[in-house]
């Protein structure tokens, strides 16, 4: 309710918020109290329902009157968890000046309570997600008939969006992951957990899988044979299809440091630069915005196209990449093939202390002593998550045995000195 208190209040006059949710048993309960505060300081809101976190980026980029868009959703975390995510009139993640203002007003919770016909108005826009819906085929305008495709929507948001989509564009659609009861999002389904997806891509013969995260904000993919195709492999895919287009302007991709290095072996062989930020979307949006690319994304699928939309967007990825392989005949396997992954482990620890990573010297002298002896045949890459209270530990070498050894020496060694709470996976 604070939250949407100082959404009311923020500068600009009386605004229009548009507010999306996922399909956790708590969204909406949270919708209540944030509309109510909203209400409360004088603004309106709109309430889209259940859609994808891009969808109200979309619609709120696209439609005058909303002055924000909220998303309540904790995307591909454990359902326990939820999150209010907000974006800008112009369907961007505020920027850190804007989010720290807000956070201001928070703390204040003072201001202006309004009375009687100055309080704010809610109202329901039962069409919100066709809305969004119907933007997505008219930019994609495929021709799927006769293409088998299995998609997951992780019993999340893109429930509501994504099967209606690639049906209205023709394919045979089989759907998995596709029965919401408030509490299985992303429960043993969607990008987070593939097995089920290339178990039904095998048995149904499909062409490939799509797996969304719980919010719809990324996209993972499983070709024909049940291999997983991930973020890199997507985007290397669209960057030579966009790149052969003469659309990528660079020509340049942006991806973050988990990126796999071969990655940005496959994007030199074809003159394509490769820009690394931080983990985390913003980062790598911050990155495009500043240089006027147009492409970019994360191993996880995150995966942001400025020319379709203005944020990651799960659905209209995996519509390009629908796209790229059709206009250049390829499958999916055939196309991945382009980018030849590095054995790469990634390492996840649940520990007390992770603010404490910085300091953590014994722990930073054993990842130097590592990168020394890989040279340029590997890389090392420590950070705490910034939604879970994990450390990860992701290391690239010429060997998955080697991968094994040192991930798991500095896990351990993290483990020790950030208090251990139960085991890594």
């Amino acid at each position: 309710m604070s939250i949407g208190r100082a959404l009311g209040r923020a500068p600009g006059g009386r605004g229009t918020v548009l507010v999306g949710q996922d399909t956790r048993r708590s969204g909406p309960m949270l919708e209540a109290a944030l509309a109510a505060g909203i209400a409360s300081a004088g603004a309106d809101v709109v309430l889209g329902g259940v859609m994808p976190t891009p969808a109200v980026a979309e619609l709120v980029a696209h439609d005058a009157r909303f002055t924000n868009g909220v998303v309540i959703s904790a995307s591909h975390n454990p359902f326990p968890d939820n999150g209010i995510k907000v974006f800008g009139p112009d369907g961007f993640k505020l920027p850190d000046d804007v989010e720290a203002a807000l956070e201001a007003l928070i703390r204040s919770d003072d201001g202006a309570r309004p009375i009687a016909g100055e309080v704010g108005s809610i109202t329901r826009w039962d069409d919100a997600v066709e809305a969004y819906r119907a933007r997505l085929v008219q930019r994609f305008p495929l021709d799927l008939s006769g293409q088998r495709i299995v998609v997951d929507c992780a019993n999340g948001a893109t429930v509501s969006a994504a099967p209606a989509v690639l049906r209205a564009l023709g394919a045979d659609l089989v759907v998995i992951g596709a029965e919401p009861d408030g509490v299985n999002i992303n429960v043993a389904c969607g990008s987070t957990h593939l097995d089920a997806l290339q178990e039904c891509v095998v048995a149904e013969g499909a062409a490939l899988g799509l797996a969304f995260d719980g919010d719809g904000d990324r996209v993972l993919a499983v070709d024909g044979t049940g291999a997983v195709v991930d973020g890199d492999q997507i985007l290397a895919i669209l960057a030579l299809w966009l790149n052969g287009r003469g659309e990528l302007p660079g020509p340049a991709v942006v991806t973050t440091t988990m990126t796999n290095l071969g990655f940005r072996r496959a994007m030199a062989e074809h003159g394509i630069e490769v820009r690394w930020t931080d983990v985390g979307d913003r980062y790598v949006l911050a990155e495009m915005r500043e240089h006027g690319f147009v492409l970019g994304g994360e191993q996880s699928g995150h995966l942001i196209n400025l020319a379709s939309g203005p944020t990651g967007d799960g659905l209209a990825g995996g519509l390009m990449l629908l796209a790229a392989l059709a206009e250049r005949g390829l499958t999916l396997a055939t196309a991945a093939a382009v980018m030849t992954r590095m054995p790469q482990r990634l390492v996840s620890i649940r520990v007390e202390r992770k603010g404490d990573l910085g300091d953590a010297s014994e722990v930073w002298d054993l990842v130097r002593a590592h990168e020394a002896d890989l040279g340029d045949d590997g890389r090392i890459v420590l950070r705490a998550s910034g939604t879970e209270p994990l450390v990860r530990v992701m290391v690239e070498a010429p060997t998955s045995e080697q991968c094994e050894k040192i991930a798991a020496g500095i896990a351990e060694a993290a483990g020790h000195a950030l208090g251990l709470v139960g085991g890594g996976h």
